[in-house]
This record gives C-alpha cells, structure tokens and sequence, in this order.
C-alpha cells in the first residue's frame, strides 16, 4: 500500500500554511512535506501536523531566501561555513517537526572542486546527525541552470563514494524524465538507492498533476511497489486549479 504525501508548499496553497495539514489529511494524505518551513515556529508546524494525523516526511536545507536565492551551498566551494550554519538550522527543525528526511541541496557549481566540497560537506553532515536521514536529489537543468547533481549516475557514484547509512538518492519521477527521458527505466537502476519520492506530471510550464503522459505513474508506482519500496510518495506539484479540484489521479494508483 503506497503512503502518499502532500507537498504542502505547492498544494492547498488556497489555505493558510497551518491549515493545509487538515486539508491534507481530509483529502487523503498520510504525510507531508513542505520545502522551507523557517518563515513559521516549528513548534506551530509541529502541532499543526500532529493534529491532523500528519507524519511530516521531508524538507530542505538551504535558508528561506528561495525566490531569487541561491539553491542550496552543500557543493559550493568556499561556503562550507554557511553550508554548515544552514544544516544545524535545518537540523534544529526537523528535530522539533520530526521529519523523515532532510534534502541536502548541492547548490550552482561544477568541475572537480565542487565535488570534493560536495563528498566533504555530506561526510560532515552524515557525522553530525548519525541518526537522522539525509537525501540527495538530482535536478533537471532546464529548471535548475548550473546545478551541481544534475545526474542520476554522478548521485549514485557520490552515495557509492561516501557509504554512509544516513545518507540515500531522493527520486524525483519529474526530474528523472527530463534528466533521463524514461523515469521508469531510471527508477530500476538506482532503486536500491531510494530514500524517498516525489511525483509530478510533466507540462509545458514545469510541474503538474501527475495524470497523463509522458509518466506512466501506475507503472512506476507498481514498479516501486514490486521493487519492496516501503517510504513515502509525495506529490509535488502546481494544481491547476484548487488542489481538491485536481486529485482524480490519486483513484488511478494501483493498491
């Protein structure tokens, strides 16, 4: 039975922050993640969540500044220190939210330097919170120019390269069809990896509801499903309408 999560930074955006985990759960939702939860007190979010039953499954390192803002430091050389500022934040909120996971963003970088920064940060990470988990995802670079993970075999060779049990691959079906061209196919070869998963239809402005082609959800979800996946699956993407207007792909997953 697959556990599907609302990414409540893109749904029930017709609702205050606070009152999209009810929305959520009445909509048939277990979990949810929300990006950058740091513009709310965690202790909010933390009853919020609880009271609609909610388990809170993931958010992201980087600060709050997303509009505009840099994607994260994690591969960026010369900002270790505030890749390290950023994560105990991170940190001190997933511990009162008891988030599942926590995304460390690479941020904009490239060549050899970058990569060692990258391995170096995620060791320090893996070290200083051994029992939370820590995800990494690559991002497609029509949406995200010159990020650093923007490959599904350079995040494996750099889960492969650091061995730690606290650290897996974020699987995004979105990005994976952009980066890959089949996210099915790319699901089989990195599944051993997978922490945690995002789904999302592919239109011609970014995300969407995830009902139609060129992502066969059903048979990547039996797929995942047959593979012994047991986390979480959230929805992250823009409804084109109100968000319970757009929910009829939840009837179609398999059970």
């Amino acid at each position: 039975m697959l556990r599907l999560a609302a990414n409540l930074t893109f749904l029930f955006t017709e609702l205050p922050m606070l009152e999209r985990f009810g929305a959520a759960a009445q909509a048939g939702f277990r979990g949810a993640e929300i990006l950058f939860p740091y513009d709310l007190a965690a202790p909010e979010l933390a009853q919020a969540a609880q009271a609609a039953d909610i388990e809170f499954v993931l958010m992201n390192t980087p600060p709050p500044n997303w509009a505009g803002g840099a994607r994260g430091f994690a591969a960026v050389p010369g900002g270790e220190d505030r890749f390290r500022r950023d994560f105990d934040r991170a940190l001190r909120f997933a511990q009162v939210l008891r988030a599942r996971h926590i995304h460390v963003m690479a941020g904009v970088a490239e060549g050899p330097t970058a990569r060692q920064t990258f391995l170096d940060n995620l060791a320090w990470a893996c070290d200083r919170a051994p029992h939370a988990s820590l995800t990494i995802e690559p991002l497609n670079p029509l949406d995200m120019p010159g990020y650093f993970l923007a490959d599904f075999d350079a995040a494996a060779e750099v889960l492969d390269t650091l061995d730690r049990p606290n650290l897996g691959l974020q699987f995004d079906a979105y990005h994976a069809h952009l980066i890959t061209g089949d996210a099915t196919a790319c699901l089989r070869a990195h599944a051993a990896r997978v922490r945690h998963v995002q789904i999302a239809g592919v239109g011609p402005a970014g995300r969407v509801e995830p009902s139609a082609a060129p992502i066969d959800y059903p048979a990547f979800l039996r797929t995942l499903a047959d593979g012994g996946y047991t986390g979480w699956v959230s929805a992250e993407y823009v409804p084109a309408t109100i968000t319970t207007a757009g929910l009829g792909w939840m009837a179609a997953l398999p059970a």
